[in-house]
């Protein structure tokens, strides 16, 4: 899996992650450019170096500071009611198509960054999603276009304001999306080779320890590459673009009583097979 690092001489690169730790792949070639955003661009280039350095190298022992997987984010394009048990537990018909939306770029951080509670907002909610990563540029793309053009998958947080997306005039989803730390991810790229299956991945949140989601992405309305086609018949998808895939039941707007984000909290995501993100909320 893919990580982006910060090393302890505050230099920035990307590297390798695996059970025994991380394999600072810049460090040992440095011909290898130091942006996941160029590595995605460029991976056909990178990918035969790469695959015997994996092989060759061990862990670092350096202590390495995990960072938002993508340096430079693309667009971020998000799905709405997109499992069939969040789709139940808001009285909500099955979508018969994709609900669309997107969120601010400058909403992206990492894995352990802090999520900012606005003071404008009292109902700030959590959202475990799927997130994919796309590699190549689709344009009027077929589902198996689609497909061949997924880099890989992570996991994500589509935190959202709901006084702001439900409760403003016109409801103000992209706002109520698009707070700056409202869409954390990582904290590593799985490269969709290595998932066999992303319709078979167990996903959860917990907040301060208590599971909250607890869903497969078996309950996945529409698959992946199904959603990236659908979006390319209007837009040009592009390489480092991300796709939040839709989020399972148990959001705190949808319980009784309802438990939104509040500063102090921690906020957990994981997803089998990508790993596990934690942000602490703070106030503004």
């Amino acid at each position: 899996m893919i990580v982006r690092f910060k090393r302890p001489d505050s230099s920035i690169a990307w590297g390798w992650q695996t059970q025994q730790g991380i394999q600072d792949l810049c460090s040992a070639d440095d011909s290898l450019p130091t942006s996941t955003r160029e590595l995605i661009l460029r991976w056909s280039e990178f990918e035969s170096r790469i695959v015997p350095l994996i092989k060759k190298l061990g862990p670092t022992e350096e202590r390495l500071e995990l960072l938002c997987p993508l340096d430079v984010p693309g667009k971020i394009l998000c799905i709405g009611l997109n499992y069939r048990d969040h789709a139940l537990e808001t009285d909500a018909p099955i979508p018969e198509e994709p609900i669309v939306f997107n969120k601010a770029s400058t909403s992206l951080c990492g894995p352990n960054d802090p999520i900012e509670i606005p003071s404008s907002s009292s109902q700030v909610d959590f959202e475990a999603e799927l997130v994919v990563v796309v590699g190549q540029r689709l344009k009027g793309a077929t589902e198996e276009q689609a497909k061949r053009a997924i880099f890989g998958y992570t996991a994500g947080n589509d935190v959202s304001a709901r006084d702001w997306q439900k409760g403003k005039p016109g409801k103000q989803w992209f706002l109520g999306k698009s707070f700056d730390t409202f869409a954390p991810i990582g904290p590593a790229i799985a490269l969709a080779s290595s998932i066999p299956d992303p319709r078979k991945l167990r996903i959860e949140s917990r907040l301060n320890g208590q599971t909250m989601q607890n869903s497969t992405t078996a309950e996945l309305i529409f698959k992946p590459e199904m959603l990236l086609s659908y979006i390319s018949q209007v837009l040009t998808i592009e390489p480092g673009d991300l796709l939040f895939t839709g989020t399972p039941a148990g959001v705190g707007v949808a319980r009784s009583p309802q438990v939104f984000l509040k500063p102090g909290d921690c906020i957990e995501v994981q997803i089998e097979m990508i790993g596990t993100i934690s942000n602490r909320c703070v106030g503004l």
